[in-house]
């Protein structure tokens, strides 16, 4: 049970670190040298400008098709992981052990408990591949030999990290509640055997009384 609530919290906090990493614009930050008064921070659907005043200008993606590869196929990504991760949770929810669907039916929990496990591991793959390649072309494009040193650089920005976070987080909670799912399913059958050894103990013991009652008869 405690293995299930641990993984059920670590879904949850996943979950909801990548819907954040997927709607703010701080996939990749850029501090002018001409103009140090600029952070210029960019997102899967915009980019923002923040001024040393605190004005914060944003101005959306123009085209989806003019995006790079690797910001068209992150939208993408992140918007299944978001799917697959309240998925994963709905599902494994169903499974708890302390949740009153299904009770009469402890295998069909299990499932549960288990498909919700496995979608969730799929949600933080689904997370952490678009980050590791966005952060991946932002090391490639700062350490380009090909561009003068005066053109400013695109660096990791905090949905960076907490992208790789929510991912670790969706794998770890859908492993947690996969795992229990599967000691719960092989701990099952030894119960019957454990409530029938006393049985098949007084069976033992009235065999071996039989031949002394038939002596004081006789």
């Amino acid at each position: 049970a405690k293995a299930q609530v641990g993984g059920m919290l670590l879904a949850l906090l996943g979950w909801v670190s990548s819907c954040v990493t997927t709607f703010v614009p701080l996939w990749k930050n850029l501090n002018l040298d001409l103009n140090e008064l600029e952070v210029w921070n960019m997102g899967l659907w915009q980019v923002c400008i923040t001024q040393e005043e605190g004005v914060v200008e944003c101005q959306a993606h123009g085209s989806f098709l003019a995006l790079p590869p690797e910001l068209r196929i992150s939208r993408l990504l992140m918007c299944l992981s978001n799917g697959l991760g309240l998925l994963g949770c709905l599902l494994a929810a169903l499974g708890l052990e302390g949740w009153r669907a299904c009770e009469d039916k402890p295998g069909q929990k299990r499932r549960l408990l288990l498909a919700g496990g496995v979608t969730l591991g799929m949600a933080g793959i689904t997370t952490l591949v678009p980050i590791s390649w966005v952060a991946y072309n932002t090391v490639l494009d700062f350490w380009d030999e090909t561009v003068p040193d005066i053109v400013p650089r695109w660096e990791f920005g905090e949905a960076t990290f907490l992208g790789w976070f929510a991912g670790a987080f969706l794998a770890a909670g859908g492993l947690l509640l996969a795992c229990s799912a599967r000691s719960t399913r092989t701990a099952t059958p030894l119960a019957p055997a454990c409530r029938q050894a006393p049985a098949e103990r007084g069976l033992a013991g009235a065999h071996h009384l039989h031949p002394k009652n038939a002596d004081l008869v006789i």
